[in-house]
C-alpha cells in the first residue's frame, strides 16, 4: 500500500484522548496526541505529535518496565519531572527514558504557551506501567492491549 508525505497536523487526533480510568482522564484533558506512526501502519514503535496546553499533564508521573521512551521538544518550554529532579526544557533538547531504569518521568506546561514535541517509543510485549504517586497500575496484556487496576489488582 503506498503512502504519501503528510502535514503531520493534519492527522486526526484520536477519538479516545486517553487510557486512563474516569478519576485520571481529567488530568490530561489538555493534552492533544496525534499517532503519527499508527497513521503510517507502523507496528513495531510508535511516534506521537503531542501539544500540552498551558497548565497540562503529558501522563501521569511514571515508568516503564519493558518500553524505551523518547522525547524532543519542538516549541515551548516544558518542565520534565525526572525522579526527584525538575528540568525546564527548550525547542531542540530531548530526552531517553531507559525502560526498567525505575526513575518516573512526566511533562508539565507551566508556561502559557504551547508546547508541542515529538515522543516515540517501542512496543516490546508484557510491558507494565509504575505510577509511583496514583493508584494505578497499567499491564499489558498479550494482544497488546491494557489492562488498568488500582495497585492491589482491584478493578476501576
Amino acid at each position: 500500500m503506498k503512502q504519501n508525505p503528510v502535514p503531520a497536523l493534519s492527522i486526526p487526533l484520536p477519538a479516545q484522548k486517553t487510557i486512563y480510568p474516569q478519576s485520571f482522564a481529567a488530568l490530561v484533558q489538555g493534552r492533544a496526541k496525534r499517532k503519527l506512526g499508527e497513521h503510517f501502519g507502523l507496528t513495531n514503535f510508535g511516534v506521537n505529535l503531542t501539544q500540552l496546553a498551558p497548565g497540562a499533564i503529558s501522563a501521569l508521573l511514571h515508568h516503564h518496565s519493558k518500553q524505551d521512551e523518547f522525547i524532543y521538544i519542538l516549541e515551548g518550554s516544558p518542565t520534565l519531572l525526572l525522579g526527584n529532579d525538575e528540568h525546564v526544557l527548550k525547542p531542540g533538547d530531548c530526552m531517553g527514558f531507559k525502560a526498567g531504569s525505575d526513575v518516573a518521568h512526566q511533562l508539565i506546561n507551566r508556561t502559557n504557551q504551547l508546547i508541542t514535541y515529538l515522543e516515540a517509543g517501542d512496543r516490546t510485549v508484557g510491558d507494565a506501567v509504575e505510577y509511583p504517586q496514583d493508584d494505578l497500575k497499567a499491564t499489558q496484556l498479550a494482544n497488546g492491549a491494557w489492562s488498568l487496576t488500582h495497585k492491589d489488582d482491584s478493578p476501576y
